[in-house]
């Protein structure tokens, strides 16, 4: 999954209802590359390098995982739906022209793309609103921040502060203390949690795996390590969660986890024999019975091709053996515990569609139907 990137893009219109093209950009550039954090003032300034009318400018603060070079394509693409026209001429009367100014601290000299933006130093229709969202950033070519390339500026400007208000586009934060999203092996779960980590600020619970010290034996021989891996996953599973789940957060809006402690008894329900199974379900019942439970729990479905996809694409040497048999009885095991799940929020959510890591669409439509159930 890529980290989240800060862009600073600069938005102008002298076309039409002018404010209405900057707002819709806005809506369009939170579904199509990230999440809006800042917004500047918008302001009023003549055409500039050709005759024409005044321009409303603005600049947005956006937090994106795209590369800088999709974030251009998908800025050129929002033009167009937008009505703009691109001409031989430079400068030309627009329904919307979006820049990229600077892209993280990222030096770029791409021939079709700039970063930092070449004449954002000498516009003040691109400076003063920038400066009411990043007065401190530092441009990193001249070494100067915006407020001081602001004051640089001649002062013979005609810039023009307006009383148009551009709106936000926000996540609504979901009136729950704790999700779950679960799903098979590969379905992707552990990434989108991260996800939307960061874009909710939301307290992250990941299942420690990894840590298991019986798990590539497992794969190898599981009739032999089925036990200890189940054991094992269960201790640290509950464990996990009395530590995280009962301490709250203040700075956070909600907890999110990748796993619930029931899939500890859908996996040993499939691996362990019977006798082992009695047993272990005895240790279960008595854990899980005062566990905290989600408030809404999530299923990924995702159809075993595509799991087996991703388990390849991802690479983990001791997975590389897993069936497509094994990964189908998985899949019925926590539809059967959906499907008689009354203590709690349930939904399953098919994804085998959908590429939530690169399609922020995608992402989104997942993220819609998790708030508005």
């Amino acid at each position: 999954m890529s980290t989240l990137t800060s862009v600073y893009i600069a938005l102008g219109s002298n076309q039409g209802q002018r404010e209405v093209y900057l707002q819709k950009a806005i809506e369009a550039i939170f579904t199509k590359i990230g999440s809006v954090t800042h917004i500047s003032s918008v302001y009023e300034t003549p055409a500039w390098g050709f005759e024409g009318e005044a321009f409303y400018n603005a600049c947005i603060k956006v937090k994106t995982r795209l590369k800088a070079q999709q974030v251009l394509k998908e800025l050129q693409e929002i033009e167009i739906t937008l009505g703009r026209r691109r001409h031989s001429k430079r400068y030309q009367n627009r329904t919307i022209d979006l820049d990229i100014l600077f892209f993280g601290d990222d030096y770029i000299a791409d021939s079709n793309l700039k970063i930092p933006h070449p004449e954002l130093s000498k516009r003040d229709f691109v400076l003063f609103p920038l400066a009411d969202i990043a007065t401190q950033k530092t441009h990193p070519i001249l070494n100067q921040n915006i407020e001081k390339l602001k004051d640089d500026l001649p002062k013979n400007n005609t810039i023009k502060k307006t009383d148009v208000k551009l709106k936000p586009v926000n996540f609504k934060v979901p009136d729950v203390n704790y999700i779950c999203i679960e799903g098979n092996i590969g379905a992707g779960k552990t990434t989108f949690v991260e996800m939307m980590e960061e874009d909710f600020d939301a307290k992250l619970i990941l299942e420690r795996f990894k840590e298991n010290p019986f798990l590539p034996q497992f794969y190898k021989d599981p009739k032999r390590y089925a036990f200890p891996t189940e054991m094992s996953f269960l201790a640290d599973r509950h464990q996990q969660l009395v530590d995280d789940i009962t301490q709250l957060d203040l700075f956070s809006n909600f907890s999110i986890a990748d796993y619930d402690l029931y899939k500890s008894l859908i996996f040993a329900r499939i691996t362990l024999k019977d006798q082992e199974f009695k047993l272990y379900k005895k240790v279960f019942d008595i854990m899980y019975r005062n566990i905290t439970k989600p408030d809404l729990y999530v299923y990924f479905y995702q159809n075993t091709e595509r799991l087996l996809e991703n388990i390849h694409k991802r690479g983990r040497s001791y997975e590389q053996d897993i069936n497509a048999d094994y990964l189908e009885k998985i899949n019925q095991g926590y539809l059967n515990f959906i499907k008689n799940e009354n203590r709690f929020k349930t939904k399953i959510l098919d994804i085998s569609e959908l590429d939530f890591v690169d399609k922020r669409e995608d992402y989104l439509k997942l993220v819609g139907d998790i708030l508005n159930f």
